[in-house]
């Protein structure tokens, strides 16, 4: 899997194409050859963008789900609803399909942050709104998410 850092900020032109900022691009020249795989996120209004081998991972995961249960097949078809295969081109950009750029409100100014194993596309407006959380109710998020999670034997607590 693929650890990107960074969140950064770019524009998109009237054609849906964003140029990958150079500290990403840097990142991600180990796995254009590649390719990428561009989604909708299941729960934000924002865009995931993985690495082939990424997604070819998700797939698997998916892939063991019994396909002849309703719920199964609904939730496989709703997550891979628009899916589409990208590339970044020689120069750096990133075409994102119109239907794709409707569904995340893409306007002219985006961020790109990483996430594990896949990069978020946000405009930024709902991006600043999505992180717009006061310092206690981050504090209290991050206990509640990490804080019961198995310490490492040699860590003190």
């Amino acid at each position: 899997m693929v650890n990107l850092i960074g969140t950064y900020e770019c524009k998109v032109d009237a054609k849906g194409r964003l140029m990958v900022p150079a500290p990403m691009k840097k990142q991600l020249v180990p796995i254009m050859q590649e390719g990428f795989v561009l989604k909708r996120s299941v729960f934000n209004p924002c865009l995931e963008l993985y690495p082939l081998e990424q997604w070819n991972k998700e797939m698997e995961k998916i892939g063991e789900l019994n396909q002849y249960v309703k719920e199964n097949v609904d939730f496989i078809r709703m997550f891979t609803a628009g899916v589409k295969l990208v590339d970044v081109d020689t120069n750096g950009r990133l075409l994102i399909p119109k239907d794709l750029v409707r569904v995340a409100k893409i306007n002219k100014e985006v961020v790109l942050n990483s996430s594990i194993g896949k990069v978020e596309i946000w405009d930024k407006d709902l991006y600043e709104k999505s992180i717009d959380t006061p310092a206690e109710e981050f504090a209290a998020l991050a206990e509640r998410v990490m804080g019961n999670k198995n310490r490492n034997a040699n860590e003190l607590s």
